[in-house]
């Protein structure tokens, strides 16, 4: 779930420092070295005289090898240039929902966090980027840190998870999505950063063992007797995921049934009342760190599930049937990897395996 839908987020247009800009468009059209590749004079050779085109989400991006001052605006995005091996190409994050995903602690804490929630564009560009990534449309977008067209101008290239470009973001919500998301955009997210960044090899082990774990989690599990709802956040009117996000990529390898799965919305407002009156088997709570909601910790969730009267006599209440998942496991990423394989112990735990 982007924040796309929190209305605290103003559009940003912020004067740019002209030594900024100007250390931006220089950055970009330097070559710089190439630590952390597996293959640095390899990765020189093919790009150098010629830059790579990249087809991302309608647009066609030129960038320029070896890149080494990387900022990324999501969570999402962050723990896949980690998981490459690139910590040391980042020179910023932000938009953090969770702690960073388990073993990219250490590569994790050399990153400089530029804001839990969006960095300013000015403070983007006080990095000196020379390539910028994003999970969702809404950061690269107005409301966020800064539409794409900005960085084009400053001639810093920038890149979107091929997950969200395929659903509508037009509304004012985290968008719907006619096909339902599968893990291949997200594989094809990981294969496009590794090639920016000239570690291929490294991007190819990456998807194997994602695809490996995706397997176990998934082996001998028969859920189709089960039902299930999603809580994201927001104890008032509860963000709860629609068919077709990530969610249902979770609930599809276990061919379990999503009560919400009548909407393509990625995550509608639904109310309590029809909550109830859908009645699943089992509730996936978001176990969020964050603080810009309510009700974000599964903690708070399940106080408010066991104590609302609406909800408190609901079969996975009245069974305490909770899954706890990150917020970034609930969203197109490598962590969806950790949602299905946490959904599919719980489901176990709970005697649905078949």
């Amino acid at each position: 779930m982007s924040l796309k839908t929190q209305r605290y987020l103003v559009p940003r247009d912020i004067p740019v420092r002209t030594t900024v800009v100007l250390a931006a468009g220089v950055l970009l059209l330097a070559g710089c070295g190439d630590s952390g590749s597996e293959s640095g004079a390899t990765a020189r050779s093919a790009r150098t005289d010629k830059p790579l085109t990249l087809d991302n989400c309608g647009r066609h991006e030129k960038i320029k090898s070896p890149l080494r001052r990387a900022v990324s605006l999501d969570q999402g995005s962050t723990e896949i240039l980690l998981s490459l091996g690139l910590a040391d190409r980042v020179v910023g994050t932000g938009t953090w929902t969770d702690p960073v995903m388990k073993g990219l602690e250490k590569a994790n804490a050399k990153v400089p966090r530029l804001a839990d929630r969006y960095p300013s564009f000015e403070k983007v560009l006080d990095q000196e980027p020379d390539f910028v990534s994003a999970s969702f449309d809404a950061t690269l977008g107005k409301g966020g840190v800064a539409p794409r067209e900005q960085f084009e101008k400053l001639g810093v290239p920038t890149y979107l998870s091929p997950a969200d470009c395929a659903k509508d973001n037009s509304g004012d919500d985290d968008g719907s999505r006619t096909d339902p998301l599968t893990m291949s955009p997200v594989y094809a997210e990981v294969r496009d950063l590794a090639r920016v960044f000239g570690v291929e090899k490294r991007g190819e082990e990456l998807v194997e063992r994602l695809k490996g774990r995706m397997a176990k989690a998934t082996k001998g599990i028969d859920a189709s007797h089960v039902s299930m709802a999603y809580w994201f956040a927001n104890s008032d009117s509860p963000y709860m995921a629609g068919c077709c996000g990530a969610p249902g990529v979770i609930t599809r390898s276990l061919d379990a049934k999503n009560v919400f799965d009548d909407t393509h919305d990625e995550w509608p407002q639904i109310n309590w009342e029809t909550v109830a009156d859908r009645d699943p088997d089992v509730l996936v709570l978001g176990d969020l760190t964050r603080k810009s909601q309510s009700a974000e910790s599964a903690k708070k969730k399940i106080h408010f599930l066991e104590t609302n009267p609406v909800t408190k006599n609901m079969t996975a209440v009245k069974h305490k049937r909770y899954i706890r998942l990150s917020g970034a496991a609930m969203n197109p990423s490598v962590r969806t990897v950790e949602g299905v394989e946490r959904t599919a112990a719980g489901l176990r735990a709970f005697g649905f395996t078949g």
